[in-house]
């Protein structure tokens, strides 16, 4: 359902499938290990109907995953195989996760800011400014052990009205920042990044993977986390026509990013094990399900789901 009457994603050129919707992945020659993850399981179409399907995050104790459509205002809902929306309007939110306590956190590109909603729907915003002045369009979003929100600010909210509202950058830069709730302190942590997008967290919380989808970059990078400090930046891969939007580790600190229209699957050591592909370009996945072996992509008008012989970093 296209709530703001919109043209059809194949036909707008501000959708961010467009440029690609021509373009097929590469083959990927499947290692034997991801063939394990894989096994004989089939890629399945759960719904069809956003213009930008965004930010999946699964939330446990609801048996719940929600989801952006983003140009359409709104987050959806899938819960026991039916989907439906879960917010309207939801301020053009983006990427999605869950705190320590299962609240959902948000990151507003309407708002310009990060929301936490609880089970009732109860929305605040946690924060929304950096040295009194508006974030460019928060982007995605993970969170800490220590209750700490990671979070990438580029402008792509902020470029039309498309994703959000028009306006303009008010800090002067794209920044990766730390929040903390319990004392409100607000911490860059990268400054030198041009598009900084998806973000997450190694499962022991010793890496910091952040893309960068600079339309002249399109890479995935990691960098050590040292005493709160993003350190060593090192590039995992390029992925130049596409690009690495939003991702997640499983429990044995695999990285399955979006990668155009795949699923792309890194190691521990960023070597290429295995590749996914998807009808449509994809913008970020989520593992779910009471076992946490269900992969859930986003891809721009539609949800896909695919169960893993693997489970996501937080379920173990």
């Amino acid at each position: 359902m296209n709530k703001r009457n919109l043209p059809p994603a194949n036909e707008d050129p501000r959708n961010p499938s467009y440029m690609f919707k021509n373009m097929e992945n590469e083959t990927v020659e499947n290692s034997f290990i991801f063939k394990t993850y894989i096994g004989d399981n089939k890629l399945n179409k759960i719904f069809t109907g956003t213009l930008w399907a965004e930010g999946p995050a699964y939330i446990p104790h609801l048996d719940t995953l929600v989801f952006s459509d983003n140009p359409n205002n709104r987050i959806m809902k899938l819960v026991n195989g039916n989907v439906s929306e879960f917010k309207y309007p939801s301020n053009f939110c983006n990427g999605n996760t869950i705190d320590n306590n299962e609240n959902l956190i948000s990151c507003s590109h309407g708002g310009r800011c990060i929301y936490k909603t609880d089970d009732n729907l109860k929305t605040e915003i946690l924060v929304d400014r950096y040295l009194g002045k508006k974030f460019n369009s928060p982007n995605d979003i993970c969170v800490k052990s220590d209750n700490t929100i990671w979070f990438t600010d580029p402008p792509y909210g902020i470029l039309s009205d498309y994703e959000g509202y028009k306006g303009q950058q008010e800090y002067g830069g794209c920044y990766v920042f730390c929040y903390n709730p319990q004392n409100n302190n607000l911490d860059v942590i990268i400054d030198d990044l041009d598009r900084p997008n998806g973000i997450a967290l190694s499962p022991d919380e010793k890496k910091l993977y952040v893309a960068d989808t600079a339309e002249h970059l399109r890479h995935l990078y990691s960098y050590d986390l040292i005493n709160g400090k993003a350190k060593n930046k090192k590039l995992i891969y390029d992925f130049k026509p596409f690009f690495s939007d939003g991702f997640r580790c499983d429990k044995d600190g695999n990285i399955w990013t979006s990668a155009g229209k795949a699923i792309k699957c890194f190691n521990s050591s960023f070597e290429l094990i295995g590749q996914i592909k998807v009808p449509e370009l994809v913008s970020n996945c989520e593992f779910g399900g009471r076992e946490g072996n269900i992969l859930y992509i986003t891809a721009t008008t539609s949800l896909y789901s695919i169960h893993l012989n693997q489970q996501g970093a937080r379920f173990v």
